[in-house]
């Protein structure tokens, strides 16, 4: 396959570039930055510049041309403001959608948050409740594309503790936990690869499942 991530230097990415180059997918990962190409070489990625904030629709459609799938895995990162979650966490996601559309890549994945289907509980740190809303609505937009085979992830607490290849992934909900970005990449891989789970909303921690069992037990 040839798989387009957006975020392609954040840390589950990179993660992901790495398990698809491994098994011989041609992967391409858009960063912001110029100088952040040489992580995502060093992954067997092909780095593309390109800024999902003030870019185009047809920019970033250019990219996607010949794609079999596209994953959003950009975020505003820490130490941003409010401003910042609504312009990369949902303005950027729509964008994306919009440009996998019009370069005809159905295969949609995109990466949520636990927590982003509900509103956030008073007392809730402002800049992370925006981050919440960011992404709820990011999810809202892309359910709403009958042009795209979506599923939408919503990891649990992301760790980086070394990954165990073994989770619980639910369309229900699988309570609130910690998981490993190791165990995040493992089950894009596998979504990727089970086209049954298009149309899904799924939440992920870590459990006792193994990741092709928990993938295909989330299927169609």
């Amino acid at each position: 396959m040839r798989i387009v991530i957006a975020g392609g230097h954040g840390q589950i990415a990179l993660r992901l570039e790495r398990l698809l180059a491994g098994r011989g997918d041609e992967v391409a990962g858009i960063v912001r930055r110029a100088g952040q190409a040489g992580d995502l070489l060093a992954a067997g990625a092909e780095p593309v510049v390109a800024d999902l904030e003030t870019a185009s629709v047809g920019d970033v459609a250019r990219h996607l041309e010949g794609a079999d799938a596209a994953v959003f895995a950009a975020g505003a990162g820490p130490g941003s403001g409010v401003e910042r979650k609504d312009t990369v966490d949902r303005a950027a996601a729509a964008l994306f959608a919009d440009a996998a559309e019009a370069a005809g890549v159905r295969r949609f994945l995109i990466v949520s948050s636990m927590g982003a289907d509900r509103e956030p509980q008073p007392g809730t740190d402002p800049v992370f409740a925006a981050y919440l809303r960011a992404k709820g609505a990011a999810d809202a937009d892309v359910r709403s594309r009958p042009g795209l085979d979506w599923t939408v992830l919503r990891p649990g607490r992301l760790t980086n503790e070394p990954g165990t290849g073994r989770v619980t992934l639910s369309a229900g909900s699988t309570g609130r936990g910690d998981v490993s970005r190791d165990d995040v990449a493992a089950v894009l891989v596998g979504l990727l690869d089970e086209p049954g789970t298009a149309g899904r909303t799924l939440e992920l921690i870590g459990g006792d499942t193994p990741v092709t069992e928990a993938v295909k037990a989330v299927a169609d």
